[in-house]
């Protein structure tokens, strides 16, 4: 199965969600949150992810997570992984809670697309305080691919993690998870990198980047936003509209896409010192922001 057949199964199978220009939508791939070990990326940005993901949450945005948000190559069970950053679960509950959030699997989570495996992980959690399970994500779904559905103008934004255009990585992810758990993350510790995968080896990079620009233009242009390469993509209108988030596992900082009053925003949100020494999360504006509409798609 070529990448082109991988990626159209999944736009033609994505959920279709409804937004207009008064949305309010905050995007975020590759948390790859881990057990807070040697080898977990995402533990030296935590407290700016869960900052920030707290400021979205207190001004009303919708949260989207596109794909190998938690670390599961690494890590056997995802329990380890919620006792770690059991602060960013309870705050992402708080989105579910409010039909706020979407979640789509990764290469790295893609145990996820097992809707009984959801179900059976990821639904309630042991809080040994109260000595009883609790509620976690009752009810949630994980996507492969999701669309995005402006409802004045029928835009239509594609959003999936990526790795459809990575055969090594989608077809072969459960020899490349075995090899990621006995080999790379013994070997992490020396600086020693997974060499499949495209955030590490960047002519790889190259190469998934060319094969979703080319499935984009044999889809007329589709606005399209992946995550997967740890590179942020943010392109001009008239050039490919191949938009990529980053992810949360930048040296000292998270990149992410702002959709709000009918426009795209690439950010970045860092550790910043003020004039008097102190420290503090900031908010910082990378590109755009760009109005939707000028990425016009053509016409069939």
């Amino acid at each position: 199965m070529s990448s082109r057949t991988r990626l159209t199964r999944a736009y033609q199978n994505a959920k279709v969600i409804p937004f207009d220009d008064s949305s309010r939508l905050i995007i975020f791939s590759d948390c790859h949150r881990g057990d807070n070990s040697f080898a977990d990326d995402f533990a030296n940005n935590r407290n700016i992810y869960y900052h920030a993901l707290e400021q979205y949450y207190k001004e009303g945005y919708t949260y989207f997570e596109l794909g190998d948000g938690d670390e599961l190559w690494e890590n056997i069970n995802f329990e380890s992984i919620f006792t770690a950053h059991k602060n960013v679960y309870l705050l992402l509950r708080k989105f579910h809670w409010e039909k706020r959030l979407n979640m789509i699997w990764g290469n790295h989570d893609m145990v996820y697309r097992d809707p009984k495996y959801v179900k059976k992980t990821l639904s309630r959690f042991f809080e040994p305080i109260d000595g009883r399970d609790k509620e976690l994500f009752e009810d949630i779904s994980y996507h492969e691919a999701l669309i995005l559905e402006h409802r004045d103008t029928d835009q239509q934004i594609f959003l999936t993690h990526g790795h459809q255009a990575d055969w090594w990585n989608y077809t072969l992810w459960r020899w490349n998870r075995f090899m990621v758990r006995i080999l790379w993350k013994p070997l992490q510790i020396w600086g020693i990198s997974d060499p499949t995968s495209p955030a590490k080896n960047y002519k790889e990079l190259l190469k998934l980047e060319l094969r979703v620009k080319k499935w984009i233009i044999q889809n007329n242009g589709l606005i399209t936003i992946i995550g997967h390469t740890h590179r942020p993509r943010f392109p001009e209108p008239g050039e490919i509209p191949m938009f990529n988030d980053g992810c949360c596992v930048h040296p000292r900082s998270i990149t992410g896409l702002e959709i709000s009053n009918g426009g795209i925003t690439l950010v970045k949100w860092e550790i910043a010192s003020k004039d008097d020494g102190t420290l503090r999360v900031v908010r910082v504006v990378l590109e755009g922001p760009r109005k939707l509409i000028d990425y016009k798609r053509a016409k069939r």
